[in-house]
């Protein structure tokens, strides 16, 4: 099978028998150019399929008008939430994205970062991979002098700006909440410690339980990678404890899910039996049975101050990234898996 060929100004200046340089000039409506020629330039770049070099434009003209997002997944509401809000402010200042995932994959996220420097982005809007602990590559990004906003997950040693919740203080919250339901036995299945976030979210859940005077216990609290599984698993291993606990704060709405299921199949009755909070507030959890109490992260705000704070630092003469953290605070949206019926 032959390679398609890609149409080029030259092909069309062939066509016309004009040079290549007035074709490109009729394509950027150059007023030394002819109404007629630019509409001729314009009929033969359409039956020829001719589709601009947007690196090559960009290369030449240092500007690109593309931002580069990387997130974990897009089969998050909280993510494609946040793209969506994004997307809307950028698109408003003339900017497009190229939206990545790096399925919490390191290598993965990597080749993303690479890619999208390649693609000559004018700067990178990230959230990290659940497997990230080399900043190396992110590193690589500052060094091209262009814009790194991190959000919801970010680590200060990058130095660059930051949008998120506040995780320790939701974890005080839920563990209050849960207190003030009478739990005497608060269980915390979490995320890798590793990756900030969760762990400001361990640590938010420790300092609760020794405020409240509650029972810590290591096998009270396990990490994971808060798949819809992985809630399973660890709902299966807290249930086979020889005392069980009375609450279950889950740090992700897909493992709470999961947690539910596990719940329900044993025919455990929740909340009388044992209460339920998770993170996220996912639309699943005001549709299953029972309804789940979870952490509003109010994702388009996200979105929108992320892409705020790009578009301030690209509008800077000189870059000058430093660790800007926008904190705001979490929501805790009370449903039937954690309330006194």
């Amino acid at each position: 099978m032959a390679n398609k060929k890609r149409t080029t100004i030259k092909d069309i200046a062939n066509a016309l028998d004009i040079s290549a340089a007035a074709v490109s000039k009729a394509l950027h409506d150059d007023p030394r150019i002819s109404k007629n020629t630019k509409e001729a330039v314009r009929r033969i770049a359409k039956e020829l399929n001719y589709q601009p070099n947007h690196l090559a434009t960009a290369l030449r003209k240092g500007k690109s008008n593309l931002v580069g997002v990387i997130v974990p997944r897009t089969n998050s509401n909280f993510f494609s939430s946040v793209l969506e809000s994004m997307e809307e402010i950028l698109n408003k200042a003339g900017y497009n994205i190229i939206i990545t995932q790096s399925n919490e994959s390191f290598e993965k996220e990597c080749q993303n970062i690479d890619t999208l420097l390649y693609t000559q982005v004018d700067g990178i809007i990230a959230s990290m991979a659940n497997e990230t602990v080399d900043l190396s590559y992110y590193e690589k990004i500052k060094s091209k002098g262009i814009p790194l906003i991190l959000f919801d997950r970010g680590e200060n040693d990058l130095n660059v700006d930051y949008v998120g919740i506040n995780d320790y203080n939701s974890s005080l919250m839920i563990v209050k909440h849960l207190v003030e339901q009478g739990c005497k036995r608060i269980a915390h299945i979490g995320g890798y410690r590793r990756t900030r976030i969760f762990n400001n979210r361990i640590r938010g859940y420790i300092d609760a339980i020794k405020k409240y005077n509650l029972p810590f216990e290591d096998s009270l609290i396990t990490e994971s990678s808060l798949t819809l599984l992985d809630g399973r698993k660890k709902m299966m291993d807290l249930l086979n404890l020889e005392k069980r606990p009375d609450a279950v704060y889950v740090a992700g709405d897909y493992a709470a899910l999961g947690a539910l299921q596990v719940l329900n199949e044993n025919m455990i009755n929740v909340p009388n039996d044992i209460r339920l909070v998770g993170f996220g507030n996912e639309p699943f959890t005001s549709l299953v049975t029972p309804t789940i109490t979870s952490i509003e992260q109010h994702s388009k705000d996200i979105g929108r101050l992320a892409a705020e704070t790009f578009l301030e630092r690209v509008a800077q003469a000189e870059l000058k990234q430093t660790l800007n953290k926008i904190i705001l605070d979490a929501e805790l949206i009370i449903r039937d898996s954690s309330k006194t019926n």
